[in-house]
């Protein structure tokens, strides 16, 4: 299946883009509908976008009973959402305390994406470009892996500063080609992978420490953020973890071995200390 190649324009005045989410205003109004793509858009035709293969540290996650906004350690949440309006041509980049953009140079850039689906939150999943398309503006193409790595979320992943997070619907070829700069980057300690305690192990002590000084993969951060907002504002036990992660019921299946499990059985659990057993780049996760 070819994905839809929209053009439009990027916008972030308004917004809080991060490492991994920005807004995109195609060209055409109907064009996220003509492709069959159920993206929510705004009074204005435009959606955000989720960056496939691709997760930066959380900048502002609001777990669903908690009263304000978790994030991770900000050097390098603030750094993923900087590089990526800075791959998109967006310079002079100023937000307010809520991290709302309040100004740039330009306000809005051309560009383009290529996407086929949106997600449960109708964000159009989506590689992401900037200025135009080389061979076409519009319609249906088959991506290949040399216009893949002009996109964004491959030139993030080669800098590290995003985990790679791939999800079911990601075609094969592609997954290999972010899995191997991937790889590539956590060899040479780039960005997030200089301090990742995802695949080491780290002991949890409190929730000050989760926030601000530990860098672990965004998707086991947000289940623990859900999990801790749940009890006690100071408590940080895991005991309830496991079962806490089963319930989600996150599906996965490992690559290259193919196992079909969920999330909570690869999440090892001693005490105080977590610690992911399987490569990220080798989880890939059933689309909800």
């Amino acid at each position: 299946m070819p994905l839809a190649a929209i053009p439009g324009t990027f916008q972030v005045i308004g917004a809080s883009p991060d490492g991994d989410s920005v807004r995109f205003r195609p060209d055409d109004p109907d064009a996220f509908a003509n492709a069959g793509i159920n993206a929510r858009t705004n009074s204005s035709g435009a959606a955000q976008l989720r960056l496939d293969a691709i997760d930066a540290l959380e900048t502002h996650y609001t777990p669903r009973t908690a009263p304000h906004p978790w994030r991770q350690p900000a050097d390098l949440g603030d750094g993923a959402a900087t590089a990526l309006l800075d791959l998109l041509g967006f310079s002079d980049v100023q937000r307010d305390d809520r991290g709302i953009v309040t100004a740039a140079t330009p306000k809005e850039r051309p560009g383009y994406i290529l996407s086929r689906f949106a997600d449960k939150y109708g964000r159009a999943v989506s590689f992401a470009y900037a200025g135009k398309r080389r061979g076409g503006a519009s319609g249906s193409v088959y991506l290949e892996v040399p216009e893949l790595r002009r996109s964004v979320n491959h030139r993030l992943l080669t800098a590290g500063w995003v985990y790679p997070t791939f999800y079911s619907m990601l075609y094969v070829d592609l997954r290999e080609e972010l899995a191997e700069v991937s790889v590539a980057a956590r060899a040479a300690r780039k960005g997030v992978w200089r301090h990742d305690s995802t695949v080491t192990g780290f002991g949890l002590k409190s929730r000050d420490q989760l926030q601000s000084q530990l860098v672990i993969m965004p998707k086991l951060f947000r289940r623990l953020a859900d999990y801790l907002t749940l009890d006690e504002p100071s408590s940080v036990d895991l005991a309830g973890f496991p079962d806490f992660l089963e319930a989600r019921n996150d599906r996965i299946f490992t690559v290259p071995r193919g196992q079909a499990t969920s999330f909570a059985t690869l999440v090892e659990r001693r005490r105080q200390r977590l610690t992911l057993t399987v490569l990220p780049e080798q989880v890939v996760f059933i689309e909800a």
